[in-house]
């Protein structure tokens, strides 16, 4: 079972002297003045934050900037100077070193950037290599080290030994001795940075596929920004072994905390981290409870709204099709009765799935004859995307999200227009989510 870890103000002091740095912390001292005065340098500056059990978090920053240490510290490697790590509400800085060990062989495993593969043993004999080392028998270690290179796609490579594998393979590999344990915690401190780009690539999508079939607790370290918004589900991001900030991939594309964020991540790719559903805006809605009638109506409300396009839908704000002023005109010609909206549906209209990563959207968008529907859950329809948002979203110089808008009620077409005493088209009304007439179902 996935286990949170709890980082409560948590320093750590490399140098002869840590009190007289922390004493200097409490002053407001900097880390650079702390080190210009008295030699003592802090590699983690007050961390506080909780890693959630089954999630991904992912640490980031620059070189020197205290992730490693950081990382580190939540198994103990490194010793912190003051705070406390808590480990499923157990604080491990008092755990004694036999509980230690127990807590790294059974909950705790970590993956490091250089692979560190015994040359002169087989693959299945290093994956079991850490269940050797804590005394399990021969058998059970074997089975277990099979298990995981079935894991990572190796299963089939127990007897072959390491210079026999690729880069990517060989990672695959210190993967698989990880998990042959079985733990609730993986620690990966710069695992894949070692891997080429397309490698590196494929073992980010292992890690997900991993943790979708098992989910653990996964503390990643890494320098790669992209590689971070892809597989994390929080990243923290770190200066001078200060934590800054603490957010989901989204968070901390729309609000970063200062200017420093701001600047780490102006390169990111943001149309590999927003969905559809993130730049969705809202549109001219309208309803027609009448199969048989609307198209009078409807161009009458587009024109008056001085818009291009209406989306219709049902009642559970389901998409039934869109229509423009020209669709309407054209169905309209020459007729002199009602006329059903379905009449005037515009053809090759996609709607886009609500998921579907920004990125995706380029190639639908240029052949695409209005503003796209996007679909969230139920197929409900959450707004549009048009040519002019997404040339926005890729302005390096704007956010690249802009703030939700709230949701409008959609309107509906007065079924008495034009005739009679109606003189208006709609009427604004804002449907729940109750069952949809028969009528309005016919037209699902």
């Amino acid at each position: 079972m996935a286990k949170q870890i709890r980082i409560e103000n948590v320093f750590k002091v490399f140098g002869d002297q840590p009190k007289q740095a922390l004493d200097l912390v409490r002053q407001g001292l900097s880390k650079q003045q702390i080190l210009e005065r008295t030699g003592q340098s802090i590699g983690v500056f007050d961390a506080d934050f909780t890693i959630e059990a089954g999630e991904i978090f992912v640490v980031m920053g620059l070189s020197g900037s205290g992730k490693s240490t950081l990382v580190r510290m939540l198994n103990r490697l490194i010793e912190p100077t003051s705070g406390r790590i808590v480990v499923d509400g157990q604080d491990i800085n008092g755990l004694n070193d036999q509980d230690l060990r127990a807590l790294r062989r059974k909950d705790i495993s970590m993956v490091f950037q250089s692979f560190a593969l015994m040359p002169h043993m087989t693959v299945l004999d290093n994956t079991a290599f850490g269940l050797e080392m804590a005394g399990v028998d021969k058998g059970t270690r074997q089975k277990a080290a099979q298990e995981a290179l079935e894991q990572v796609g190796l299963g089939a490579w127990g007897a072959s030994y390491p210079d026999e594998l690729s880069g990517g393979m060989q990672q695959r590999v210190g993967l698989a001795r990880a998990l042959a344990s079985d733990p609730s915690i993986l620690l990966m401190d710069e695992a894949f940075s070692a891997l080429d780009p397309i490698i590196r690539t494929e073992m980010q999508s292992e890690l997900l596929r991993l943790q979708e079939s098992k989910r653990r607790t996964i503390v990643f370290i890494s320098h790669d920004l992209d590689e971070a918004m892809r597989i994390g589900d929080r990243i923290a991001i770190m200066k001078d072994g200060q934590v800054i900030q603490v957010g989901t991939p989204d968070e901390i594309l729309r609000s970063p905390a200062n200017d420093y964020v701001r600047s780490f991540i102006k390169g990111v790719d943001a149309a590999a981290v927003f969905k559809a559903s993130d730049i969705a805006r809202q549109a001219l809605t309208i309803v027609s409870e009448h199969s048989d009638r609307g198209c009078r109506a409807a161009l009458r409300l587009i024109e008056d709204s001085d818009r291009d396009h209406a989306y219709v839908l049902n009642a559970r704000r389901r998409l039934l099709g869109v229509v423009s002023a020209q669709s309407l005109r054209d169905a309209l010609h020459g007729r002199e009765g009602m006329l059903g909206l379905q009449h005037a549906f515009i053809d090759n209209v996609v709607p886009i799935d609500a998921a579907t990563p920004v990125a995706d959207l380029f190639g639908p968008m240029a052949s695409a004859p209005c503003p796209l529907p996007v679909l969230g859950e139920d197929r409900k329809f959450l707004g549009v995307i048009s040519r002019t948002t997404m040339m926005r979203f890729l302005d390096r110089d704007t956010p690249p999200v802009p703030p939700p808008q709230p949701v409008q009620p959609p309107v509906t077409l007065n079924p008495m227009f034009p005739t009679g005493d109606a003189d208006t088209p709609a009427m604004l009304h804002e449907h729940s989510d109750a069952p949809a007439t028969d009528k309005e179902n016919k037209h699902e």
